[in-house]
C-alpha cells in the first residue's frame, strides 16, 4: 500500500479499537466495533509500541532496537501496516 506518513506523525488506535488476548484462539486480537483482526507477531509488536505519543520515527527506532532487521525493512513494514490499519479505520495518524 502506498500513502503518506511523515516521520513526525503520531499513530494511535482509533476510538473504540482495543487490543485483547484471545485464550481460545491463543492469539492477540485487535477489536473494533463489529470487527476483529487476528494479529501476527510482527503486527502485535507494532501495536504494543503505539502509545499515542510516539512519532512514526520513534516507533521505528524502538522496533529497530528490539528486532535484528535492517532499518529500511522495519520502516517499510511499519509504514505499510499503519497505512493499512488507517485505511480500515482502526488507526488514526496525526
Amino acid at each position: 500500500m502506498t500513502g503518506s506518513l511523515s516521520d513526525e506523525m503520531v499513530p494511535m488506535l482509533a476510538r473504540g479499537v482495543r487490543l485483547r488476548g484471545d485464550q481460545h484462539r491463543d492469539a492477540t486480537m485487535l477489536l473494533a466495533p463489529e470487527r476483529a483482526l487476528k494479529l501476527d507477531p510482527v503486527a502485535e509488536a507494532i501495536i504494543r509500541e503505539i502509545d499515542g505519543e510516539r512519532s512514526f520515527a520513534e516507533l521505528v527506532d524502538r522496533l529497530e532496537a528490539v528486532f535484528d532487521a535492517p532499518r529500511d525493512r522495519i520502516e517499510r513494514d511499519v509504514r505499510d501496516f499503519l497505512l493499512d490499519m488507517a485505511g480500515r479505520g482502526m488507526m488514526e495518524l496525526s
